[in-house]
């Protein structure tokens, strides 16, 4: 597979990887995507615009240029603004790949960061000296605008010209909540829904503050992906539950989409509406619950998103899908082309173990990384 380096949403030549239950193998345009979908089933895509989440500045302590990328928040509250997780890193930008950036300057609780008209201060120091949270000082309406006038998004070194923040919003985008952007919906436009709702299906979407993909650091990689919070409407949590009476799929548009509903209904198989932090890491040992087919960019070993796609088919499965991918020469990253999963069949073997990590319903809560990098899913 080679890098797509170009930011196109949807090329005229993007291509569709289709694996159907019993892991057969077929290539389609990623055009035909809506003859893919029944009558009786629910597509779910995720709403959220990025945020400019790339932060060029200084560590005030030393005089060290860093950039720190945001990756978390505790809630998709627009007043929730001014305190986020992020990861740093030193003197740089996108255009060096993640691995050889150099480390930024070692942080201390309380250590002051100029960020182009903001300034924040480091409140903790998490699980890695490169995983820092931070509080923004000021008004949320001050750090909206210091956002908006100086944050850039977030990319990587296989595209060489920089990104508009418009080159990362979906057309479905509503509020900006996403560090980096949903990609799988760039397949998405409204006549696309349109043709979707002619054919009986039904479109809904959700919330998912999609997290960064890559770091450059091999321990803070595995760390990956980290807890997202997300917001499932009513209309969609009853969309679901009419789904699933009338034995249709579910299908969600991304793996962000996946791990909302997966999280959602982690404590006992329900959806419920509301707002939440997605906690659970899906990967081969999670029965999925939800979600029935998945559509995504294309993924590579060693990435939280190819984990998570172990949770739809066996490994062997998977490697077919690889080297089918090599072999075709299928462009990976957020403007690649696409795959379209669907979940194992009962024959073909299930796995019963699920994810260790359980929780109530919905409630709001008080290397070579560049070659895998961007979120494409």
């Amino acid at each position: 597979m080679i890098p797509a380096a170009v930011a196109v949403q949807r090329p005229p030549d993007a291509r569709l990887m289709v694996v159907d239950a019993s892991g057969q193998v077929v290539h389609k345009r990623r055009a035909d995507f809506p003859a893919l979908v029944r009558s009786r089933d629910l597509v779910i895509a995720n709403d959220a615009a990025t945020l400019p989440a790339s932060l060029s500045g200084t560590h005030l302590a030393t005089g060290s240029p860093i950039e720190l990328r945001l990756a978390g928040r505790r809630s998709l509250l627009p007043q929730h603004i001014d305190t986020f997780k992020a990861v740093a890193f030193g003197a740089g930008d996108f255009r060096t790949p993640t691995e050889s950036r150099p480390l930024p300057p070692p942080f201390s609780v309380g250590d002051s960061l100029q960020l182009g008209p903001l300034r924040a201060v480091v409140r903790t120091i998490l699980e890695h000296p490169r995983l820092i949270e931070v509080r923004f000082e000021g008004s949320a309406q001050k750090i909206w605008e210091g956002l908006a006038r100086h944050g850039r998004p977030i990319q990587y070194s296989y595209l060489s010209d920089p990104l508009a923040l418009w080159d990362t919003w979906t057309t479905i985008a509503s509020r900006p909540v996403a560090f980096e952007p949903p990609s799988a919906g760039f397949l998405l436009d409204w006549r696309l829904v349109d043709s979707l709702r002619a054919r009986g299906a039904t479109f809904a979407t959700l919330t998912h503050a999609a997290g960064i993909s890559s770091t450059g650091d091999a321990r803070l990689d595995a760390m990956l992906p980290l807890a997202e919070a997300y917001e499932i409407p009513a209309r969609t949590a009853d969309a679901i539950d009419a789904v699933r009476q009338r034995n249709g799929r579910i299908i969600a548009v991304g793996t962000t989409v996946v791990r909302a509903l997966e999280d959602a209904a982690a404590y006992d198989g329900c959806v419920r509406a509301g707002r939440a932090v997605a906690t659970l890491t899906i990967g081969p040992f999670t029965q999925l619950r939800i979600v029935d087919a998945l559509v995504t960019g294309q993924h590579e070993p060693g990435t939280s998103h190819y984990e998570l796609l172990r949770a739809f088919h066996d490994d062997s499965v998977l490697r077919r899908t690889l080297a089918e991918a090599e072999m075709r020469a299928y462009r990976t990253h957020e403007f690649g082309d696409s795959l379209f999963i669907v979940r194992r069949s009962p024959s073909a073997g299930t796995i019963t173990a699920t994810s260790d990590i359980r929780r109530g319903p919905l409630s709001e809560p008080a290397s070579d990384s560049d070659r895998t990098a961007g979120r494409s899913g």
